[in-house]
């Protein structure tokens, strides 16, 4: 006999059966063989919407015309866990940052394979689609109603079999699902077009959006259509359409012209009509005086308060639905506000919130339903990298890049898409920052700062050896040798040149080691040691971004006027002497200023109005840090000396390299520095320039005149030959004649 317990148990267990199978029933309270029908009127959503709303029309074709531009590629699964971290990061919100994380997790979760039958499959998904169309019409049912059916129709034998060879978007608005009860939700599809036909369940595959309506009649198996929760805006949107057009289909006179002295019988009254139309209609009479001879007053027929409230509507239903379907208003051309930079914003914001959630949601299901049938280890994805609105920060991402030196320079080349260079081994190595040598390469020494008995020459060679055919932002570069125990020790004038301009300054100066010219930053070595000292000093990172903000946007203001340029460290001396001065002589602060930090920034503010404008406002200051060819620089320069008699020549080579890096984009054509693109600016522009300027172009060009003519392998494709293309940038052979010809010509009279 069972126990008290025994039975209480048996009891509770079988109430709590008996509940579950009611909840069940509550949630699946389907009949067997019983049509689910969709309580969602798909077939409204397109008619009114996609082909009567302008507005929804526009939006759906700029979603599906950016998602069918990002190409997909097949791959072979490496490591599971690699590829989940992959897969959650690229499931959020995609910027720069995030796209170059996921390409480096990509390298070890994935391989990239080629010429699969699910790229034939994919590439032509069926005899009257090609993959854009197809992606089209997929994306396009799913925006409008919530439900994308793609069918899939194969062999039922050979070897072949369960593998497609064909693949359908069905339309969304005429399938139906049909139940075979609580254990067999979906039985199969059907469609009523004329006839109906019947399809097997595992032949479908039903991407739907989230539906949270549970009536217990199954239809949360229905996708919600986002055009559900936007019904009123859009049901505004389209009786203001309406009525607008029923308005200027009947419009009735604009007004009545009355007579103050009495009544006008009906041929006056006609009479009145048509001279008033012969005399004042018409372009010509735009804005002309009426004078009558008689008493007249004007009634106007304008809109009412009803009509006008219609338009503001009408304008508030339209952002409504963009925010529906996450599509930035600007992109619809229809605001005041769509200036350059918030259209550049917009567009990244379409992928971002758009597009890129829709082909992940694709890709995942895909996957599920598709890709196994091709093998197991096989994985879909999109290209997000392709997307131009996400490389905008390119250079920065470059910057973080060769920084990294846990990274090797193929691993870099891999996020940056340029592909692995298989012919060094040298670029599987990881190098340590101080002077980029191989950890692994144990005949190398590392030179250890100070010792000049080091046989430099040797020195150099073993670097160069090593480090030969290293890429960094996809440019081969000449590594230069440094000299042991300094730094900033460039072997062309252009690098110090650049250098100097991160320091804030300009000019280079020259040392001799070993028999050999070498170049470092400013006119002098005392200038260098002061702005690196300088450059030692703290900033707090709040005044950095402040700083840093102010001279972006003047440099942004002011263009490629080196006379009107500034940088980070020289506004931040300003800043620092600005301080000083406000503790060390506060009798000539104003009373109004509350602190030293409010000082020293309108100061800032001042120097940036004179390095603008060629004036201060009020008293000078800081005259000392304004570039040598501002007219109220103190410094001590040949300003006055410039020359614009180079030849034409000069001028049209250097406009020839900025137009292939307008054609051709900076992915492409990666050659030249800031320096170099400043000066080829100056040149097509045939802007006069100075004798130090002079001096550094024939530097750069005679220790470059090897690149003079286009390398034999790039005769097709001269753009990608990176050392003509940056020799060209500075004028080329023409400028270099030139400037031989021209500073003989100084010497001689000098």
């Amino acid at each position: 006999m069972a126990s008290l317990l025994e039975r209480l148990s048996k009891f509770i267990t079988k109430n709590a059966q008996q509940t579950a199978a009611e909840y069940n029933r509550a949630i699946y309270q389907y009949l067997g063989e019983s049509i689910l029908w969709n309580p969602e009127n798909d077939r409204s959503y397109i008619d009114e919407g996609y082909r009567k709303n302008a507005t929804v029309y526009s939006l759906i074709n700029i979603i599906t015309k950016a998602a069918t531009t990002i190409p997909f590629q097949v791959y072979e699964k490496q490591s599971e866990n690699d590829l989940k971290r992959y897969k959650a990061l690229t499931s959020g919100v995609m910027d720069s940052s995030t796209m170059y994380r996921a390409k480096m997790l990509q390298k070890d979760a994935l391989v990239e394979v080629q010429d699969t039958p699910l790229h034939q499959l994919l590439d032509r998904p069926n005899a009257a689609q090609s993959y854009n169309s197809w992606l089209t019409e997929l994306i396009a049912f799913g925006k409008l109603t919530g439900n994308r059916y793609i069918y899939g129709i194969g062999p039922d034998s050979g070897p072949n079999e369960g593998k497609y060879s064909e693949l359908y978007v069905l339309p969304s608005q005429v399938v139906e699902i049909v139940s075979n009860g609580i254990m067999q939700p979906v039985k199969e599809y059907r469609i009523e077009y004329n006839g109906t036909y019947s399809m097997p369940a595992d032949c479908i595959l039903h991407i739907k959006d989230f539906n949270p309506y549970y009536d217990g009649t199954g239809t949360h198996l229905y996708g919600q259509s986002p055009l559900r929760a936007g019904l009123r805006s859009l049901t505004t949107n389209n009786e203001a359409v309406t009525t607008g057009v029923k308005y200027l289909q009947n419009q009735t006179a604009r007004g009545v012209l009355m007579s103050e002295e009495g009544d006008l019988n009906e041929v006056q009254a006609q009479q009145l009509k048509d001279k008033f139309r012969q005399q004042y209609q018409g372009a010509n009479n735009g804005g002309d005086v009426i004078i009558t001879p008689k008493k007249l007053s004007w009634v106007n027929f304008g809109l009412n308060a009803a009509d006008v409230s219609l338009i503001e509507q009408y304008n508030a239903s339209i952002k409504d639905i963009c925010n529906i379907f996450n599509v930035p208003v600007q992109l619809l051309n229809n605001t005041d506000a769509s200036t350059y930079n918030n259209m550049k914003e917009a567009k990244k914001a379409l992928y971002q919130n758009a597009v890129i959630p829709e082909l992940v949601k694709l890709r995942d299901e895909l996957n599920r339903w598709l890709v196994p049938k091709y093998g197991d280890n096989l994985y879909l994805d999109f290209d997000f990298t392709a997307i131009p609105e996400l490389q905008e920060e390119n250079d920065k991402v470059v910057q973080q890049l060769s920084a990294a030196w846990w990274i090797t320079p193929n691993e870099k080349r891999a996020v940056m898409n340029y592909g692995k260079d298989e012919d060094t081994p040298a670029m599987d190595d990881y190098y340590i920052p101080s002077n980029l040598l191989p950890v692994s390469n144990q005949d190398i020494e590392i030179p250890e700062p100070a010792p000049m008995a080091v046989d430099i020459e040797a020195e150099k060679q073993l670097i160069k050896e090593a480090l030969k055919d290293i890429v960094v932002n996809a440019e081969t570069v000449e590594v230069k040798a440094k000299v042991p125990g300094m730094s900033d020790v460039y072997t062309t004038e252009e690098e110090a040149e650049a250098r100097a301009e991160e320091l804030g300054g300009s000019g280079t100066h020259q040392h001799t080691f070993d028999g050999e010219e070498v170049y470092m930053p400013f006119n002098t070595h005392a200038e260098y040691e002061e702005a690196i000292a300088e450059s030692k000093d703290e900033i707090s990172d709040k005044l950095k971004a402040a700083l840093q903000k102010k001279t972006n946007d003047h440099n942004e203001e002011v263009g490629n006027d080196n006379s009107k340029r500034t940088t980070l460290s020289t506004l931040f001396e300003v800043y620092k002497r600005g301080v000083g001065a406000y503790r060390t002589n506060p009798e000539s602060v104003r009373p109004t200023v509350q602190g030293p930090e409010q000082w020293a920034m309108a100061r800032v503010n001042s120097y940036l109005y004179a390095l603008k404008n060629g004036k201060f406002r009020g008293g000078k200051h800081d005259t000392d840090l304004l570039p040598a060819e501002h007219p109220e620089s103190s410094k001590e320069t040949s300003k006055a000396e410039s020359y614009d008699d180079y030849p034409q020549a000069a001028s049209n080579n250097a406009k020839r390299m900025l137009g292939w890096i307008e054609k051709y984009g900076r992915d492409v054509v990666t050659a030249g520095t800031n320096v170099g693109l400043a000066r080829a600016q100056q040149l097509s522009s045939r802007e006069p320039i100075s004798l130090d300027v002079l001096k550094r172009t024939r530097s750069y060009l005679e220790r470059a005149k090897m690149y003079s003519t286009i390398d034999p392998k790039y005769k097709d494709e001269p753009w990608l030959d990176n050392g003509y293309v940056a020799y060209n940038l500075w004028g080329g052979e023409a400028m270099r004649g030139y400037a031989n010809k021209k500073l003989a010509e100084l010497e001689d009279n000098a």
